[in-house]
Parts: structure tokens; C-alpha cells; sequence
């Protein structure tokens, strides 16, 4: 687990764990997070009501994947940053991991201190990324979300 801000943290699916009081954990794969939070193998219907996301407590599970092209709903990362911005508020830590921790979960702590709390810059994802590089030096996002976060960026 690094920490990349205050109270703020990322990793790699090896350090799974559940949010507790203290911990807010946003699981940032769709493999074996999700799955196993909404119980489901393969695919998940896409009517389910936890098709994108389930929220329990102070765990966000997301249904993300990191493909090279932008397959991301953009209501993923609203979600992320309201129960981010909720949860940092309280006082709580933030953990965030993906599979790998060098694409997803990093992508998510870079957008979270970029457009909750100002600590790098927000008027573009490319000045965002170089800022946070400078903090995050093994950030290594996948093509797909580039384009996303690129693209969407002032929606978000």
C-alpha cells in the first residue's frame, strides 16, 4: 500500500482487504472483486442494479476492467467520487486497488485529488497526469482509459 496523499492510498489487488470505520476501500476490478461482491461469474446482466457498482458501507465495489479502448460508463467514476469525497470528509482513509495498481487504482486516486481536493491540477487530464507522475512515478494507465479520462474529463 502507497500513500500518494494524505489519508489517501493505492495498491495492487494483493492487498485486498474490507473497509472498516477507519478505511474506505474502492475495489477497482471487475475480477475477483465485483464478482465476488454481487456474486456472479462471467458476465452480469447489464439491467442488474449492481451492473456498475455496489456500495456497502465503506466498500465501492467497481465493475472496471482496463481494456485499450475506452469501454468505461462514465457513471463509474461519478459514483467513485462521491463515495471518495463522502468518506475522505469523514475522516476515513481512502484505499484504492486494482489488479495490478499501476492503471485503474491510480487513475482513480489522480481524478479523486484532482477534482475533490486540488492538490494537482485539474484544468486538463494531460496536466494531471504529468503533476501526479511527479508523486506516482509507476503510474502506467492502460490506452482505454487515457482516451476516457481525456475525453470526459470536464464531465467528471
Amino acid at each position: 500500500m502507497e500513500k500518494v496523499y494524505t489519508n489517501i492510498y493505492i495498491s495492487d489487488d494483493g492487498e485486498c482487504q474490507d473497509g472498516t470505520p477507519e478505511m474506505a476501500v474502492i475495489h477497482a476490478c471487475k475480477i475477483p472483486c465485483h464478482q465476488e461482491a454481487v456474486g456472479y461469474t462471467g458476465n452480469l446482466d447489464k439491467e442488474d442494479t449492481d451492473y456498475l457498482f455496489l456500495e456497502e458501507d465503506n466498500d465501492l465495489y467497481l465493475n472496471i476492467i482496463d481494456p485499450p479502448i475506452p469501454l468505461f460508463k462514465l457513471e463509474i467514476f461519478v459514483e467513485f467520487l462521491k463515495f471518495s469525497k463522502k468518506h475522505y470528509a469523514s475522516g476515513q482513509k481512502i484505499f484504492i486497488h486494482c489488479n495490478q495498481g499501476k492503471s485503474r487504482a491510480p487513475s482513480l486516486a489522480l481524478l479523486f485529488m484532482s477534482k475533490c481536493l486540488p492538490v494537482i491540477s485539474d484544468k486538463s487530464y494531460k496536466k494531471a497526469r504529468m503533476e501526479f507522475k511527479k508523486i506516482y512515478p509507476d503510474y502506467d494507465p492502460g490506452k482505454g482509459i487515457v482516451i476516457f479520462l481525456t475525453k470526459n474529463w470536464n464531465k467528471l
